[in-house]
């Protein structure tokens, strides 16, 4: 469960998903940034086969895919607000303590 909530893109785009409503590839991208194509491309289909994303596939000239967040997907939805919160709230004492370190770290040779 921790791989498949936690890994490194699936909160972003199922938060965009949930955010933003159906998107198609380009907009998914850009509305998320830093994820190079493939990588998107790998985790929406891995987001969909454990059911957490649907893809739509429009046949038309050209053809059009869409990517939505699922009911399931959206239950995670509290989890991703209290991880907002926590980051809100505790992000600058992470900071902090990150500064602390680099510049012990500094002085010690680490």
């Amino acid at each position: 469960m921790v791989d498949i909530v936690f890994s490194r893109w699936t909160t972003p785009i199922l938060w965009t998903l949930h955010t933003y409503g159906v998107q198609r590839f380009v907009e998914l991208h850009r509305n998320i940034g830093g994820i190079t194509p493939k990588v998107l491309t790998q985790r929406l289909r891995q987001l969909e086969r454990d059911g957490l994303v649907t893809r739509t596939y429009h046949p038309e000239v050209p053809p059009r895919v869409e990517y939505g967040i699922t009911a399931l997907g959206r239950s995670l939805a509290p989890l991703f607000a209290s991880l907002a919160q926590w980051a809100g709230e505790h992000l600058p004492a992470v900071e902090r303590a990150r500064e602390a370190f680099d510049t012990a770290g500094e002085t010690t040779g680490r």
